[in-house]
Parts: structure tokens; sequence; C-alpha cells
């Protein structure tokens, strides 16, 4: 891993952090019929953001992969989770080079 690595992996790490953590909560709002706090009303609001921007992302990513020999299903769940950075790795890979991850 380089320096220039860093901040890249950081930030897959947080998201997947996130994106579990908001998918939980929903999780847990739909199970329990409501949350008992109403104060934690704006954390799911941004929860259901980050994961329907996330969503949005790793369709564009399914959809995308199959142009870079990429398996569209693997690559979009992995959009899903890291975000925006999966999407700017997709779109950097050479046209059907296969040896990229």
């Amino acid at each position: 891993m380089t320096f220039g690595d860093f901040p890249s992996n950081v930030v897959k790490t947080l998201s997947c952090a996130v994106i579990s953590g908001a998918l939980g909560l929903e999780l847990w709002n739909i199970l329990a019929h409501g949350s008992p706090y109403i104060d934690w009303q704006l954390l799911f609001w941004f929860g259901r953001f980050v994961l329907i921007s996330h969503g949005i992302e790793a369709v564009a990513a399914a959809f995308y992969a199959p142009a870079k020999q990429k398996p569209a299903l693997g690559y979009g769940i992995y959009t899903f989770f890291v975000g925006t950075i999966g999407l700017i790795e997709l779109v950097q890979l050479p046209q059907g080079d296969l040896n990229q991850s």
C-alpha cells in the first residue's frame, strides 16, 4: 500500500461501516415498527439517503461493469458498499483489462 492509496482505503472502510450501520438501523426500524427514539429520525433519514445513493451507484456500476469485462453483480455489490470510489475504479480500468481487480 502506498501513501496515495491510504485515503482511498480509509474511505472504503468507513463507507462499508456506514452502509452496514444504515442497513442495520433500517432493519431495526422496520422490525420494531418505528424507532422508539424520536430524536433518531434525522439519523434514519440520513441512513436512507445513503442507502438510496449507494443503490443508484450500484445499479450504474452493474450496468457499466460488463463493458470493462467485470462481473455485473459482483461489481454492483462492491460499489454499493464502497460508494463512488468503486465507480471511479471501474471507470478508470482500461477497456477489457482482465488483470486489474
